[in-house]
């Protein structure tokens, strides 16, 4: 039985409009939110790509059941981690909300840097190559985040600013953030170093739209494009992991990959975390850096190979 209010989600210029969307279901009693059932469908169906990615590799795939156990847990924790430090106004007052993840709050970086640092940790542990590790582990990784997104589609939430175009998005006002319903003074203060955030979300209000009187939001869908961006960078990924030049290329590939998608998408959103006291996305930076850094040392990493094999 579901148990939230049941609002649409229309995308008017494809002509889709998706009626009674609601963002929990109650099972024998117990309120289940679709967040949480995606983000566990994500991490499972992730473990199933990297467990058969060990199988076609000839590696034990027993290895990835019992990294993923601890991996699973410690990305939660390290997503809640990274998205509480760059968001600790909402939490400063009632802490104990940093335990409550039902309604959202996980960044995928956060999740990311706890996953790496487990399969260092794991590697060191087993006796393994951990560049080996990374390069199966992160097509159940990348996996888990194409699935993962669609918990935001839920929640009406990691969207981005005002668009008109081919995808744009219609969501009921009452079903997001109190940013776009506050008073516009409250909101012009909330933001006031932040002016780039302050001008998308007042686009966004100014563009609201009265349809079957109901109040609804017109923006960037953009959990669908990051979504989509990850099943095509996964698609390359396994087909170019037979053909790689050495261990840990796959990985770095990701790193680049992902890196440039996000840095774009990340600047498309309203609901960006900030490095503290400045108008910079962090997330948006880190990408940058994942991007440069990553991409540099494929290329350095194949000069070298190619120069070894020349002078053999």
């Amino acid at each position: 039985m579901l148990v939230s209010a049941a609002t649409s989600i229309r995308f008017p210029n494809i002509g889709i409009e998706l009626n009674n969307i609601a963002s929990s279901i109650k099972v024998f009693g117990f309120e289940i939110a679709f967040y949480g059932i995606v983000i566990a469908l994500g991490m499972a169906m992730g473990y199933l790509v990297a467990e058969w990615q060990a199988k076609r590799t000839g590696q034990n795939k027993d290895l990835y059941l019992d990294f993923a156990l601890y991996a699973i847990i410690l990305s939660v924790i390290g997503a809640r981690l990274y998205y509480v430090v760059f968001a600790w106004d909402e939490f400063k007052n009632n802490p104990l909300e940093i335990f409550n993840i039902r309604n959202g709050g996980l960044a995928i970086y956060g999740g990311v840097i706890a996953a790496v640092l487990t399969a260092f940790i794991y590697s060191k542990i087993k006796k393994i190559s951990f560049s080996l590790l990374a390069d199966t582990g992160v097509l159940g990784l990348i996996t888990g985040q194409m699935i993962g997104r669609w918990g935001n589609f839920f929640n009406r939430e990691a969207f981005g600013k005002y668009t008109d175009g081919l995808f744009a998005m219609q969501v009921d006002i009452r079903d997001v953030s109190s940013d776009y319903t506050s008073s516009v003074s409250y909101i012009t203060e909330k933001y006031a170093d932040k002016p780039a955030a302050l001008k998308s979300i007042l686009e966004i209000r100014d563009n609201s739209v009265l349809i079957d009187g109901a109040t609804y939001i017109q923006v960037h869908p953009t959990f669908l494009y990051e979504s989509v961006w990850n099943l095509c960078l996964l698609i390359i990924l396994i087909i170019y992991s037979k053909h790689k030049k050495f261990h840990g290329e796959v990985f770095l590939m990701y790193l680049t990959g992902y890196g440039l998608g996000r840095f774009w998408i990340e600047g498309l959103r309203t609901d960006q975390l900030f490095l503290w006291g400045s108008p910079f996305a962090v997330s948006q930076l880190l990408s940058a850096l994942l991007f440069v850094i990553s991409g540099c040392i494929i290329v350095i990493k194949r000069k070298s190979l190619k120069k070894t094999r020349k002078s053999m």
